[in-house]
């Protein structure tokens, strides 16, 4: 199955906005209400692919976290009479705002979609309209790009869409690495060597993936293609060699390791594994690094002070400062991506024993309790552009992978249902020029 980036597709024309100016959603606002808006399948060309491309333009929309998309079940709108224009009267009755159309046309292995954004209130004039083409085979990226141009012209700011999402899954002795699509298409196994293999982490170009592997015996680290191939060991050291973890310019790994005894976190070069620096030497056990999105510090877990915390070292080493004090029990620090703030996600052990997912703001030194009585959920990961999180769950309503917008507002959407463990969301898309 091939998995390639959106980086694959030639965009063509140019976005046309009408000149009211566009609706912009106020994505500061913490009061702010979702966004109504409907993605009717087109009546044109073959019905199962333009089926499939405005399911995946509306589960997009509901993965930003900014819209409500309408349940076609409710359309009211003659859409063969309507093509890509709109009734507004139609669609103003189910109570959608905002409706998207597409229109996808096929030639050989190539496949183009143009997409029409109407605003309801602005009448039937598109106030957004594009064209993508790229490979059939890639046709789910055209209607990702299409999405995240909506996105783009409601409020200023690129989606995930496009982007892939790495995980483990399998069972006790025996598990393989995977890639998805962000939205839990087309699935792909990586490894295949017959081993355990776990803790997938990408680079931060998305084109590699850093795990660890019981291949030869030994917990090793190994570096392997985004799109599969011939695992390379980079790092190969006496004992533990796990939880890689990128530097934010991809020339260093941070990773625990037990060479020297103890479970310290080190620094190693991405390129031979060569050991840069020695982070942390504490009789305690540390694991599970994070780096900062600017590359200056790293978060760790650590038992130094009893049960397992969060702690925060600069990326050049000194003391350690613990930022977790709700709970005795948390894990898996992941560091948002965003520049302009700085939030830690983790792992913490709620009442009754369960485990939910914490977001810790350090410029106002809160913490948001992002799940909550949804079964257990794990490992947490965030999107590329730092608006939702990726994480387990074994909640009621399937065991799997979900996304949950970032500020806690909406539900959990499942994209990968099954058991999977430790999943790293990858890099944001590239385009062509």
């Amino acid at each position: 199955m091939t998995l390639k980036l959106v980086a694959a597709l030639v965009v063509l024309g140019q976005a046309t906005v009408a000149a009211a100016g566009p609706v912009v959603i106020d994505i500061g606002d913490p009061n702010r209400s979702k966004y109504k808006i409907a993605s009717p399948a087109p009546v044109e060309g073959s019905a199962a692919l333009g089926k499939e491309l405005s399911e995946a333009v509306r589960k997009d929309l509901d993965l930003s976290g900014w819209f409500i998309t309408i349940d076609p079940k409710a359309f009211l709108a003659d859409l063969k009479a309507e093509g890509t224009s709109i009734n507004v009267d139609s669609w103003r009755a189910v109570g959608a705002q905002g409706v998207s159309k597409i229109r996808i046309v096929t030639a050989g292995d190539t496949a183009t979609l143009s997409g029409f954004l109407y605003e309801v209130a602005s009448g039937t004039q598109a106030v957004l309209s594009k064209s993508f083409t790229g490979k059939l085979s890639d046709a789910r990226m055209l209607a990702h790009a299409w999405a995240n141009e909506i996105v783009l012209h409601y409020t200023r700011e690129a989606s995930f869409f496009g982007s892939r999402i790495t995980f483990s899954a399998g069972g006790k002795g025996k598990r393989d690495i995977y890639v998805m699509d962000f939205d839990g298409a087309r699935v792909g196994r990586i490894t295949s060597n017959g081993s355990l293999n776990i803790l997938p982490a990408f680079s931060p170009s998305g084109g590699q993936i850093a795990l660890t592997s019981y291949w030869r015996g030994n917990p090793d680290l190994y570096v392997v293609g985004a799109g599969g191939g011939r695992m390379k060991r980079i790092a190969s050291y006496s004992g533990l060699n796990s939880g890689a973890a990128w530097s934010p310019d991809g020339s260093k790994i941070a990773l625990t390791l037990t060479k020297d005894g103890n479970a310290d976190i080190y620094v190693i070069s991405a390129s031979d594994g060569s050991v840069v620096s020695r982070l942390t030497k504490d009789s305690a056990i540390d694991t599970s690094p994070s780096w900062s999105p600017d590359g200056s510090k790293i978060a760790f877990v650590s038992n130094r002070q009893g049960g397992p915390q969060i702690f925060v070292v600069g990326a050049g080493g000194g003391s350690a400062t613990r930022v977790s004090w709700q709970g005795s029990y948390n894990t898996t620090p992941s560091w948002s991506p965003r520049g302009d703030e700085s939030k830690l996600a983790w792992t913490g052990q709620s009442d009754g024993g369960n485990f939910d997912i914490f977001v810790y703001d350090f410029k106002n030194k809160q913490t948001l309790k992002l799940t909550q009585g949804q079964g257990s959920n794990e490992e947490p990961t965030w999107a590329p552009n730092g608006r939702a999180l990726a994480f387990t769950s074994s909640r009621k309503s399937g065991t799997g992978i979900y996304v949950q917008a970032a500020d806690g507002k909406g539900e959990a959407i499942l994209i990968y249902k099954g058991s999977a463990y430790t999943p790293d969301w990858g890099p944001a898309p590239k385009k062509l020029p």
